[in-house]
């Protein structure tokens, strides 16, 4: 597959994706492609190929807030519309999304108990990703209908039907009003251009409670001391409704009320290192002086663009919490790092700035 980058006039990029999807794919150089260029949407030119890996970027696409958006003029068949279905937001014109059951190759002798297997278990997961991405699993009966080598291309109204496309999707930009982004023309696999990473950071709209006592408190008003109205346990979904300074007025199972920044993982923000903890020495004002101190420094660090601005520098790895803790312990008690550098979840970090 390759990847074209486009812009409007707006200065809004999305890409197009081109080529069949294969097992082998490095799906990898998408989600760099995609974070580090801000994209806004994904657009499709593939007649199909492996399932596994068109739902495997489908769900990237889902965890990167991406929508995704297909016109006839270019094609999206097969393989290539599960794939599509990975859209926050879709837009499809009549006519641009084609469907058909999946083929399964017996290359390899393959005895018929395990091929029946195999296919029955790749519906199962068919079946599981639509209703994961809000699809109508009905749309599967529709597209058994029809063998490998033929293709049924969906109606707007059959779209609406099985929720292929979301109500209010917006189109992409016409041709007149497309141009080639500068510095992200023709990306490949083998090789994506380097580029300085932004230090713009995206604005809060929601993302997940993650807090290192496992349950963050809901406060009345953005304050330490204000009344508790409620807890929200991690990994539970909410919504940003406003930003005041250190912290998020949110909405979280049922209540609204105040969290500290601290307290949130933000999806818009690209660093996430899950349950792990990175180990953070030291934070600067500028990116320059962050890259000194990296540079400098006896232990490999990374530095980190903030929330607020600022640059938290790190060690370079992270760690599970108790590694953490020991690896912190032992590296001040050496005097590598400041005495005051501190464990944390990382919430508050949008992307690596420096320094490979």
């Amino acid at each position: 597959m390759s990847y074209d980058v486009h812009q409007t006039d707006g200065g809004r990029k999305f890409v197009i994706i081109s080529g069949d999807f294969d097992f082998s794919d490095d799906l990898s150089q998408f989600r760099d492609l995609a974070t580090r260029e801000h994209l806004f949407a994904v657009g499709f030119d593939s007649p199909g190929g492996n399932v596994a890996k068109a739902m495997e970027l489908g769900r990237i696409v889902r965890g990167l807030n991406l929508s995704t958006v297909q016109t006839r003029k270019l094609e999206c068949a097969s393989a290539c519309s599960l794939a599509f279905l990975g859209g926050i937001s879709r837009f499809a014109e009549p006519g641009s999304i084609g469907v058909h059951k999946s083929s399964f190759r017996d290359d390899s002798g393959v005895e018929v108990d395990d091929a029946v297997s195999a296919v029955q278990q790749t519906t199962a997961e068919i079946i599981g990703y639509m209703s994961e991405m809000g699809v109508d699993p009905a749309l599967l009966q529709l597209s058994l209908s029809y063998n490998s080598d033929d293709i049924r291309y969906l109606s707007g109204s059959e779209m609406a039907k099985y929720k292929v496309t979301t109500p209010n999707a917006a189109p992409l930009p016409s041709s007149d009003d497309v141009r080639e982004a500068p510095a992200a023309v023709a990306v490949t696999p083998s090789g994506v251009q380097a580029k300085e990473p932004s230090l713009e950071v995206p604005v809060a709209r929601n993302g997940v409670v993650r807090h290192p006592k496992g349950r963050a408190p809901i406060k009345i008003r953005g304050d330490g001391d204000a009344e508790t109205i409620g807890e929200a346990r991690n990994g539970a979904p909410l919504r940003i409704l406003e930003v005041q300074g250190d912290w998020y007025r949110v909405s979280v199972g049922g209540n609204v009320g105040f969290m500290h920044y601290s307290w949130v993982h933000v999806t818009q923000f690209e660093e996430d290192a899950g349950e792990r903890r990175y180990i953070q020495v030291k934070s600067f004002s500028s990116l320059p002086e962050a890259e000194v101190f990296v540079r400098k420094s006896p232990v490999p660090l990374s530095a980190h663009l903030a929330a607020n601005g600022w640059f938290a520098v790190t060690l370079k790895d992270v760690y599970a919490e108790d590694e953490a803790k020991d690896i912190s312990n032992a590296l001040k008690g050496h005097g590598l790092i400041a005495k005051d550098s501190m464990v944390t979840v990382g919430n508050t970090y949008v992307r690596k700035v420096c320094c490979e």
